[in-house]
């Protein structure tokens, strides 16, 4: 039997929008879960987001660090923002992000692994990509950065010592922790008898979400 999450959207007989924010919406869905059974739920309605790994020939990943004030912490990070340009494919987001946030190109793009951070209350989905043969921008790099972003450091870590930080509890950003964990497991396969399978295409299609559009 596949090991897979399967599509299996119940229907909503109503819906109603609960907050309207900058980024994301506050909907309340009712759902007629089975016969006789329906509830409310609240949750969070989020245009998505892509993050990218970038690692070089020394098996380093690029981090940045940047203020979140949600949690109050400057976090060591892999650079990561929001599918919210109209018509912009995920993979074309990915690239403009890592130029925008780190001033560097990447000359190959792989899907490394997707997810859904806090399915119980948002129907966000991050699609993380593997990039490698990154160069920097140079004077290209003329890219206004604002708020948080106007104090992003960057620092290429050994992907040893990022697994280690992560299991020490001193690396928390949920994305960064998904994204290095898959690379390690992808290099330990690769490492095995067996192999590891191929990694998707950049263009890979991208986690469905449900269809309805917020009251």
């Amino acid at each position: 039997m596949t090991l897979a999450d399967a599509p299996a959207p119940r229907p909503v007989s109503a819906r109603g929008r609960v907050h309207h924010g900058m980024v994301f919406d506050i909907v309340r869905d009712t759902i007629e879960f089975a016969p006789g059974v329906q509830f409310d739920r609240e949750y969070m309605r989020h245009p998505g987001a892509v993050a990218v790994l970038a690692v070089d020939e020394q098996d380093r990943v690029l981090l940045i660090r940047q203020y979140r004030h949600p949690v109050g912490h400057e976090l060591w990070e892999i650079p990561a923002g929001l599918l919210d340009m109209e018509g912009e494919e995920p993979h074309r987001g990915a690239l403009r992000e890592l130029a925008e946030e780190t001033g560097h190109r990447a000359a190959s793009l792989s899907t490394l692994v997707d997810l859904r951070p806090s399915p119980g209350g948002s129907d966000e989905v991050i699609r993380i990509y593997l990039a490698t043969g990154t160069t920097p921008l140079g004077d290209e790099d003329d890219f206004v950065r604002n708020d948080e972003e106007a104090e992003i450091e960057l620092r290429w870590v050994p992907l040893a010592d990022a697994v280690a930080a992560i299991l020490a509890g001193d690396l928390t950003n949920a994305t960064t922790i998904a994204g290095v964990l898959a690379l390690q497991a992808h290099r330990t396969a690769a490492a095995s008898d067996g192999g590891s399978p191929a990694l998707r295409s950049a263009d890979a299609p991208f986690l469905e979400r449900p269809g309805h559009e917020p009251a």
